[in-house]
């Protein structure tokens, strides 16, 4: 039962990421998709 809450961890630091460093959005947005298509294909 992690999976919930990982992608609304990963998501408010995605977003707090590209507050800071708006450079980063390109990777910070690549990072996240990565993660939650792992998690998807994971079933975790």
């Amino acid at each position: 039962m992690l999976h919930p809450m990982i992608q609304p961890i990963v998501a408010l630091i995605a977003g707090i990421l590209i507050l800071v460093r708006p450079s980063l959005l390109n990777y910070v947005v690549a990072i996240y998709l990565i993660v939650v298509g792992l998690l998807g294909l994971l079933q975790l």
